[in-house]
């Protein structure tokens, strides 16, 4: 009994340092120097690639990722992929545009435009409390019920990552040593007994919060009587075009071509470059992760978030998941799922998806309308390939002079 006391303090300890690394999306602030050598480089040769293989040739020696994929949107709507490594490390193929891979937490981001064409349509309000919501909310506490709709969608709720209980602890410990699914015991009934319980923390701030955005996917459910998958289809994949985009990856183009899961920073436990297990994720976090898409479809997306898409409501839609936002001192502002980074002069919105096996980053410069979308078969925490090229990007439109003497722009961004 003795050495199981001391363990569990030692254990809980163990995990509370490697929580701010779990899979998720973090508000991790991507700090850059000033690459104006990159930029004139590419404003003077125009080869997006040399410049991608610039930025990826050194991850691959250094064995960083099995495979990436990424993914450039240039302001006359062009678009092109890049691909590198293999699909697996035993039989597999290079990745390219179409190559599917799960995204995580990115999954946020067609979640909360979901939320927004709702709210649009007269659906819902981003001040509807859960009270006015869910009928089940009688048996939540008194705060959860005064939870908002744009609480959820801003991880300002006060609801935590995921509740940080004994039965979390063991299932996050096996995590780390065989790369298991952490998740896989949150279903829509635990998730509702912990909001029974819940009180808001003194201080709530931003906290970001996959059973939040599990509970946005639930309301989203219990306001139309519609699954989810449905809903972001009807109201955003088929508009767009997405057709590569599901939580089924079984019912989706080049199944079997797809990218598999593989250790990277995380499981912490298991070599680097070696296979780990495909998540499944319960109905309940599916507001929360568990999209698989590939470049050319997350393209399409970001190609949409930066000019209209011919249809009001949607158009209205995606502007207010970049333009409803709150702004918290000292921390990154919240534009719905999305985060915003100043570089340099530059706006960066973007977000970041982190499951086992896999990365994901779709990062927009709103003011030059370009994207570029990061996809990796492992799950690696400092990459900033997304936001150094979007920052080249940015400089060669803009001429990389930016008080005018430098060469003319090889990147039109001129209606």
């Amino acid at each position: 009994m003795r050495k199981i006391a001391t363990f569990l303090p030692l254990a809980a300890a163990t995990v509370l340092l490697l929580l701010p690394t779990a899979c998720g999306g973090p508000f991790t602030r991507i700090e850059l120097d000033p690459d104006q050598e990159g930029a004139r480089r590419l404003a003077q040769t125009g080869d997006i690639g040399a410049e991608v293989d610039g930025l990826v040739r050194p991850l691959q020696r250094r064995n960083i990722t099995p495979g990436m994929v990424v993914g450039v949107l240039l302001p006359d709507g062009s678009r092109q992929a890049f691909g590198y490594g293999v699909t697996r490390i035993n039989g597999g193929h290079r990745p390219d545009g179409e190559t599917l891979f799960a995204i995580g937490s990115s999954s946020k981001g067609l979640v909360s435009a979901t939320a927004a064409v709702l709210v649009q349509e007269g659906r819902l309000s981003w001040h509807d409390t859960m009270a006015d919501l869910l009928p089940e909310a009688a048996l939540f506490s008194p705060d959860a019920q005064k939870i908002t709709l744009l609480e959820l969608a801003t991880h300002t709720s006060g609801l935590p990552r995921h509740p940080f209980t004994p039965r979390f602890l063991a299932h996050f410990t096996e995590f780390l040593f065989t790369g298991n699914n952490f998740y896989r015991y949150l279903d829509r009934a635990y998730l509702l007994d912990y909001l029974a319980g819940f009180k808001t923390p003194k201080s709530p701030g931003v906290r970001y919060s996959n059973i939040g955005y599990g509970l946005l996917g639930h309301v989203l459910e219990s306001v139309t009587g519609k699954d989810l998958a449905t809903l972001i289809s009807e109201k955003v994949l088929l508009p767009l075009g997405m057709q590569a985009t599901g939580y089924d990856p079984t019912h989706l183009p080049d199944y079997h071509q797809r990218a598999f899961p593989h250790a990277g920073d995380h499981p912490k436990f298991i070599r680097r470059g070696r296979p780990v297990p495909e998540w499944e994720f319960t109905d309940i976090l599916h507001g929360a992760a568990g999209l698989y898409t590939n470049v050319y479809d997350l393209l399409s997306f970001a190609a949409a978030l930066l000019q209209p898409v011919g249809q009001p409501v949607l158009t209205r839609a995606l502007q207010d998941t970049l333009e409803v936002r709150i702004q918290i001192p000292d921390q990154h502002d919240r534009a719905l799922a999305w985060a915003v980074d100043q570089v340099d002069g530059f706006t960066i919105t973007y977000q970041v998806g982190y499951v086992s096996g896999y990365s994901c980053y779709i990062g927009l410069d709103r003011k030059n309308r370009t994207a570029v979308v990061v996809l990796q078969n492992s799950l690696n925490w400092q990459e900033s390939i997304g936001h150094r090229l979007l920052l080249r990007l940015g400089y060669a439109a803009e001429g990389v002079d930016r008080d005018g003497d430098g060469p003319a722009s090889l990147l039109e961004t001129e209606p």
